[in-house]
């Protein structure tokens, strides 16, 4: 066992021990806040609720503090599984040895006076987080297919243009029951900007999503307002497509610099989506060329000299190719290794270029567990083994321990988990219908891209048609 891995399981035996079994620090510390349609939740598990406008006018850290958070933080002080969590109660439920998200992000917040914070107020006690993801707009060039038009402009224009999803009973992406504010005329933006000087004050990471965060206006304003204003106790972090000209990434480059420069921020960490890679990931992520992403990730890694992490989505689309992203991961950690500054300090875990896989849980049709486990389990076994087969905890251009665990729990929750067969089946015709839609709409062909998909494409044809 790694001793990052040891430290983890250590750490949640005393909130175990202190507080209760289903205790997470990031209901208290973590937040994500859509400033654009006014929705928060603590972490991108749960899914997002609305923020009460009318308390916000009183008190604008109800940005965060919503009576849906605080009621879920008493059922954690009782032991309970709150519902919105299940995504970690998913894998701590099957036993063994698995670390869920829940446990990860307990070991990665602890501090003691952060826990006696909690433990010595009321349970309705209304905190400042450590941590805090927000999104200016949902502008933003890309509509990957399990997006939401809330969180892209470009998808919300195509459904505006052809409708919603009609065939599918799952994802139909309707837009007729919400708004997407501007950034020109937004109420909780307006009360991001009254919070902002009280919680800046005790805030350690501000990062900053979208949409894409790059196409924002209140983007660039934080960044100037920091260069006037430095706040040297915040990270700065962003989650960016690098889907843009490399003009933007090199503009990216000159702001971090000189907020590093003038210590206006601790620190700056960049964050981009792959969840996979080849023509297959460019099918998943509409509006994706690959050959722009990879020159802005030369551009940003080698003129900031900064680590950068991908965020995966493990999805349906994701399995037959996953290999390859990885044998790319190996590619790009021995290519930037001697580019990059190790400036995390000396620790053996800490990769240059850095990736997790969280795996995906809905629209169905886009969910691992549609597939047959038969003819899929073995592409899952092999990614394991690949990585097994290139780990190496003290080089850091391989993979590590964790990287290691975080599949194995992504393996054997494929393995393990069994839907019902109405739920499978209904999952298999809305994979139909949704890419036949699909590629109607964005001039695409699924079986030309996964070509190794063509059995099961037929075999959620055939439930399809069973219905006619």
């Amino acid at each position: 066992m790694s001793e990052r891995v040891e430290r983890i399981k250590l750490i949640n035996e005393k909130f175990t021990d202190e507080v209760s079994p289903t205790f997470c620090l990031a209901k208290w510390h973590h937040t994500t806040i859509y400033l654009h349609r006014g929705q928060t939740h603590s972490c991108y598990h749960p899914k997002p609720h609305d923020i009460p406008l009318q308390e916000l006018r009183y008190d604008p850290s109800v940005l965060h503090n919503t009576p849906e958070k605080i009621d879920e933080r008493i059922q954690m002080f009782n032991g309970e599984q709150c519902g919105g969590c299940q995504y970690c109660w998913n894998v701590e439920n099957m036993g063994g040895d698995h670390i869920s998200d829940r446990m990860i992000r307990n070991a990665s917040i602890y501090k003691e006076d952060r826990l006696n914070e909690i433990l010595y107020n009321p349970p309705d006690f209304k905190v400042n987080p450590e941590y805090i993801e927000i999104a200016f707009s949902n502008e933003c060039n890309f509509k990957c297919g399990y997006c939401h038009p809330m969180h892209s402009s470009s998808y919300y224009n195509e459904i505006k243009k052809h409708g919603p999803y009609e065939t599918v009973k799952n994802h139909r992406n309707d837009i007729d029951w919400f708004d997407v504010y501007t950034e020109e005329n937004d109420p909780y933006l307006d009360a991001w900007w009254k919070w902002w000087p009280e919680v800046s004050k005790t805030l350690n990471i501000l990062r900053i999503t979208g949409g894409e965060p790059l196409l924002h206006n209140t983007t660039w304003k934080l960044f100037d307002d920091l260069i006037e204003n430095p706040k040297p106790s915040i990270e700065i972090n962003i989650n960016t497509n690098m889907g843009y000209t490399p003009r933007r990434m090199e503009k990216l480059v000159k702001y971090v610099n000189k907020m590093r420069e003038n210590r206006s921020i601790k620190a700056f960490k960049m964050f981009s989506s792959m969840d996979t890679w080849g023509k297959r990931a460019e099918y998943m992520r509409t509006g994706l060329d690959l050959d722009i992403w990879e020159e802005n990730q030369d551009i940003y890694l080698r003129g900031v000299k900064s680590h950068l992490t991908h965020m995966v989505t493990f999805n349906v689309l994701s399995v037959t190719s996953f290999k390859d992203y990885l044998k790319k991961m190996l590619e790009w950690r021995a290519k930037y290794e001697d580019v990059i500054p190790n400036n995390l300090g000396t620790d053996e875990f800490v990769r240059k270029i850095r990736f997790d896989t969280p795996y995906l849980k809905e629209p169905i049709q886009y969910d691992m567990h549609i597939l047959p486990k038969e003819e899929f389990l073995p592409y899952f076994d092999d990614i394991l083994q690949f990585i097994s087969d290139n780990q190496d905890e003290e080089d850091r251009t391989k993979f590590s321990a964790l990287e290691y665990e975080r599949f194995r729990r992504v393996r054997d929750y494929f393995a393990s988990e069994q839907y019902d067969e109405d739920k499978v089946r209904e999952g298999r015709i809305d994979f139909y219908n949704w890419f036949t839609e699909y590629d109607k709409r964005r001039n695409v062909k699924f079986l030309d891209t996964f070509p190794e998909m063509e059995n099961f494409w037929n075999l959620c044809k055939s439930e399809h048609d069973k219905q006619d």
